[in-house]
């Protein structure tokens, strides 16, 4: 289980306003706005219809809006958007905040320091769940971004042949002594990604291994002095790792789910209820800056806009290249990824499906996080916010697709497509 001190971590003070302007200033220089949206795709359709408002007025109830991120590379979109003036084509001022952990984001939400965040999609469901924390309404406005996330293994295990994951079960099995393993939060994305690609490997990630919780910029610094034998973690982390020739690349989220969802614009429930329409000019100027980071054209310039201090904090050089595409896993394989993270892709990253959410629950389930099974798709009615969404994606003509649900199949030959979930989530053979 999770550690409780990463938990109930304490995080620093929200990034001065100074800063933030001064990079919206340096950032407009060499700036264009993004062009229109693409037309409609196979399989969507265009939501066009009238809405009526809040009280009658599309007008944003609450005009300035606080929203966290993680120094991580797909917080990109909620910076763009605040740095780029996406905010104010909607009537409302971003305020970003630089967070340590998820812990604290999961607090700040709660406790309504934060409005929104760029914040992992299971944390959003554990919390409303009261599986990550105190229980609390919560909801989902749209999804960042998919893939661009990796499991990294430490150059020690390098050095006793671990090349892969084959490797790694062989030496777990033969050389016997506590292995450790980190993820960044108990009912996030990376502790999924990590504890299913052990699985796949016939690791169970509850008995065969230790696994620890460290914020996304400490993973790095822990691995050095050894701390952990490998972590899940997203970008520039991972990169990070082999820049400073400390770990490499195993495996790629995108190996184990194609196109899965990543980060997620989170909030309470009861920002959603107080603040329908600011939730919806948020979704739009996120939705634009995400717009807007796709064209790859684009990506170096905002790279190089988040490396800095205020934001990611890592050289340039070691965000750019996956940012692009441009993938080496440290041992010498370079390849161009085919699913590289992605932000909006013609709309189809960010539609807050349904099936999506509830793949989470399932995992939970398996790992034991929750003792029952819940109504799996009542709870993703529930928190994703597909109106919104469609409200938003309406007036920006951004296509959206014409089920919630949607259809993959995971690195192990599973498909998930969220038609039955509970048999899903007992149909693993190793599980908690």
């Amino acid at each position: 289980m999770a550690d409780r001190d990463e938990l109930n971590a304490v995080t620093p003070p929200a990034t001065d306003a100074s800063a933030v302007d001064t990079g919206r200033r340096q950032f407009l220089k060499g700036s264009m706005l993004a062009a229109g949206a693409a037309g409609v795709m196979g399989g969507w359709s265009m939501q066009m219809s009238s809405t009526a408002w809040a009280a009658g007025s599309d007008k944003p109830e609450k005009e300035e809006v606080n929203v966290g991120f993680i120094p991580l590379t797909d917080c990109a979109s909620v910076v763009v958007a605040a740095l780029l003036g996406f905010d104010k084509k909607y009537g409302i001022k971003i305020n970003v905040s630089k967070e340590a952990s998820w812990a604290g984001v999961r607090d700040k939400l709660a406790n309504g320091e934060l409005d929104a965040a760029h914040v992992l999609y299971g944390l959003i469901y554990g919390v409303h769940l009261g599986v990550g924390g105190p229980k609390k309404d919560m909801a989902v406005l749209m999804t960042l971004n998919q893939n661009g996330q990796a499991i990294t293994l430490s150059n020690q295990l390098k050095d006793k042949g671990v090349t892969d994951g084959k490797s790694l079960k062989r030496l777990i099995d033969t050389d016997k002594r506590d292995y450790t393993f980190a993820q960044t939060f108990p009912t996030g994305t990376h502790a999924m990604w990590l504890y299913y690609w052990l699985a796949a490997q016939g690791i169970n990630p509850m008995k065969d291994v230790k696994t620890i919780v460290v914020p996304p910029p400490q993973m790095v610094a822990n691995m050095r002095v050894g701390n952990m034998d490998g972590f899940c973690v997203g970008e520039p982390w991972n990169a990070r790792a082999i820049f400073d020739k400390i770990g490499f690349t195993v495996a790629t989220t995108q190996d184990i789910w194609m196109d899965h969802p990543e980060k997620v614009l989170g909030c309470t429930g009861e920002f959603v209820k107080k603040y329908p329409n600011t939730a919806r000019a948020l979704t739009m100027a996120v939705l634009e800056a995400a717009r807007y980071i796709d064209n790859v054209k684009n990506r170096p310039q905002v790279a190089k806009l988040i490396a800095g201090k205020s934001y990611v904090n890592a050289p340039e050089e070691v965000i750019v290249q996956r940012f692009l595409g441009n993938y080496e896993n440290g041992i010498g394989k370079q390849w161009k990824d085919e699913h590289p993270m992605q932000f909006f892709d013609g709309g189809k990253v960010s539609f807050p499906y349904y099936s999506d959410g509830m793949w989470f629950l399932t995992q939970h389930k398996r790992w034991g996080l929750l003792k029952d099974d819940p109504d799996y798709l009542e709870v993703a009615k529930q928190v994703n916010q597909v109106e919104i969404y469609k409200q938003a994606a309406s007036q920006l003509k951004i296509p959206v697709p014409a089920s919630p649900m949607r259809s993959s199949t995971l690195i192990d030959g599973k498909v998930w497509d969220g038609s039955d979930p509970k048999a899903y989530a007992a149909s693993f053979a190793v599980r908690a």
